[in-house]
């Protein structure tokens, strides 16, 4: 497809940070999933090794990618679609043990689906994390660079909890989380390297105001139900895709897990 072509087709993507999917599984994942009714439908924090649920949808492959430590991490992809290629991790040895990154090549995008490592408490892992979100942003502008014989570029959807609320709007309480894991100026600071590399916050490109609307919140001090929230889950997709865009939601309204599914739509 050439990106100049106009197109009839729609796609839908939704990622989700399950939080375990064997425990959201009893709590109505299934209906959720066909409710959804997506092409894409990225999960993180899976938290299983190979074996351990039997969890097929009529229509759609799997991926999936596991941490080597059982009961962590982990990232799955549901798709519709038959991709060129499937790539687990970002061929970083330091960094693909852990399942976070899935990669699907299709005809004319890359579909990324991540879980960033967390800076943890105390940011004992912050140092770590720049590590990270600098070889992951090198891995995601050689995606965007590749070209085809045709000298042909494709776009780059990244999808996923990337662990850090960028701007003060994408947080309930921005003043005192200062410097927590998450909210830290290093980590915001490595989101905006990823937007100033060519890449885009589709939420906040259709929504750039919207205050009050987030994807996590914890699971102590009645945070959900006071709204006590932070945005973390995110597509990010390369400039080249941005006519292609259609909408981004926040599905606020969906439970099973301290983090609620994100959409993005594109034609």
């Amino acid at each position: 497809m050439d990106f100049g072509v106009s197109r009839t087709t729609m796609y839908k993507f939704i990622s989700w940070n399950v939080n375990g999917l064997r425990a959201v599984a009893g709590k109505g994942f299934a209906d959720i999933f066909e409710e959804l009714d997506a092409d894409f439908f990225c999960l993180q924090e899976t938290k299983l090794q190979a074996g351990q649920i039997d969890l097929e949808f009529m229509g759609y492959t799997s991926y999936w990618n596991y941490a080597d430590k059982k009961g962590y991490s982990g990232t799955a992809i549901y798709t519709r679609h038959t991709p060129l290629s499937v790539t687990y991790g970002i061929g970083i040895d330091e960094h693909d043990h852990e399942g976070r990154v899935i990669t699907l090549e299709m005809e004319d995008f890359y579909l990324v689906n991540v879980y960033v490592p967390n800076a943890q408490d105390g940011l004992k892992r912050l140092d770590y994390r720049m590590r990270w979100e600098d070889d992951f942003r090198a891995y995601l502008c050689s995606l965007a660079a590749k070209a085809d014989v045709a000298g042909k570029t494709k776009g780059v959807i990244v999808c996923g909890d990337l662990n850090v609320a960028h701007k003060e709007i994408d947080l309930k309480n921005p003043k005192t989380n200062r410097m927590n894991p998450g909210f830290t100026d290093e980590e915001r600071g490595q989101f905006t390297n990823l937007l100033d590399a060519g890449f885009i916050d589709s939420f906040r490109y259709f929504y750039p105001d919207m205050t009050d609307i987030y994807s996590w919140w914890s699971y102590r001090f009645q945070a959900r139900q006071k709204n006590t929230g932070w945005r973390i889950d995110y597509f990010v997709v390369s400039d080249n895709l941005r006519d292609r865009l259609d909408d981004a939601k926040i599905h606020t309204e969906i439970f099973g897990s301290d983090h609620c599914p994100v959409e993005l739509t594109i034609r």
